[in-house]
């Protein structure tokens, strides 16, 4: 479903979904919206989010990026993980040393599904050995996640909390990952204040208005419906260039305590997920701590010429992060702030 902006200012729909904005408002001439994101509003969010069960599942990255034939290696939750593929291309995951002599096995090799110490020849296929236990490892054809018990603490579950997302045919997917000095709480809190949108990305996103917010909202409702599903709901415009943008009503949820779901809910892409994914890996060499952003975006259009951009994917993916890299070029150092006060108590409230 596509959109287009009346004379009365609602939406109808449309036969493209690009838009020519009446004016450009400049960046200082935009409304306020300090007083609508409440510290405490946001917060109140922030703690159910973090109080939701994960099972103890983390995000490693990419799951293309755990390729076969080779080991991935990353420290999550301050443990050392290596993931890798069997023959029939199942992941597989375990402690990042060797149980011999403490090899890195994410330098090793992986020959016909078998994890190969490089140090001694000393050959895992993925079951418990002289000490060494498998992780629990997940696959959802977009990202890799590992099952980390003892560092999470929390009932377990047999496989991650995942969000609704467009079937994988019919869809085009990238992955973005970034570190920043930080702790997951910091990414999630950046991802349930939506009203910072216009104001510190106005290179991406123009006309942003929440209509609707646990507790909050000036439709109220919309703002029912939020505190129903403990949603933010936003429309808001991606700029394109100029005045020319696409606009979308867009619904932000956190279905566990290190997830953040934007659901694209009317415009151009309905059903299109981006997923931002906190992940702990562990203290820096001064001591702070170290969280890596895994933000999966799957795009899908009910449009005749998707098909073609389907098609183009490998074209698409590296335009697709580079995208999501420069939003979390700020977002990090937006994350790293809030840590930053939080950590030497300067943090207002």
């Amino acid at each position: 479903m596509t959109f287009r902006t009346g004379p009365g200012g609602g939406r109808e729909r449309g036969r493209t979904p690009l838009r020519l904005r009446r004016s450009a408002t400049a960046w200082e001439r935009q409304t306020p919206t300090w007083r609508d994101a409440r510290p405490a509003l946001v917060d109140g969010a922030l703690k159910r989010a973090l109080a939701r069960p994960s099972g103890n599942w983390y995000v490693l990255g990419d799951s293309r990026a755990v390729r076969p034939g080779a080991p991935f290696g990353r420290t999550v939750a301050g443990v050392e993980v290596v993931a890798w593929r069997d023959g029939g291309g199942r992941l597989l995951a375990g402690p990042g040393a060797c149980p011999h002599l403490g090899a890195p096995l994410r330098d090793s090799r992986v020959r016909c599904g078998t994890l190969i110490c490089h140090w001694h020849g000393l050959a895992l296929n993925g079951g418990p050995f002289a000490g060494w236990e498998p992780f629990p490892a997940y696959d959802d054809g977009v990202l890799a996640w590992v099952r980390l018990d003892e560092a999470g603490g929390e009932e377990p579950l047999d496989r991650p909390v995942l969000p609704e997302r467009p079937r994988p045919s019919s869809a085009v997917s990238s992955v973005y990952t970034g570190t920043g000095v930080c702790e997951p709480e910091d990414v999630v809190a950046n991802r349930l204040d939506p009203w910072h949108g216009g104001w510190f990305h106005p290179y991406s996103f123009v006309d942003l208005r929440v209509v609707g917010a646990p507790g909050a909202g000036p439709d109220a409702e919309a703002a029912e419906a939020a505190d129903a599903d403990d949603a933010f709901a936003v429309e808001v415009s991606f700029k394109v260039a100029g005045r020319v943008v696409v606009p979308v009503t867009a619904v932000f949820t956190a279905p566990e305590p290190r997830t953040v779901v934007m659901h694209i809910t009317e415009g151009e892409g309905e059903g299109s997920v981006v997923e931002t994914h906190a992940t702990p890996l562990g203290p820096d060499p001064l001591g702070r701590p170290r969280t890596a952003v895994v933000e999966a975006v799957v795009a899908s259009s009910g449009r005749p010429g998707f098909t073609a951009a389907r098609a183009a994917a490998p074209l698409l993916r590296p335009l697709m992060r580079a995208a999501a890299a420069r939003l979390w070029r700020d977002d990090l150092a937006y994350a790293e702030r809030r840590w930053h006060l939080r950590s030497t108590g300067r943090f207002p409230g």
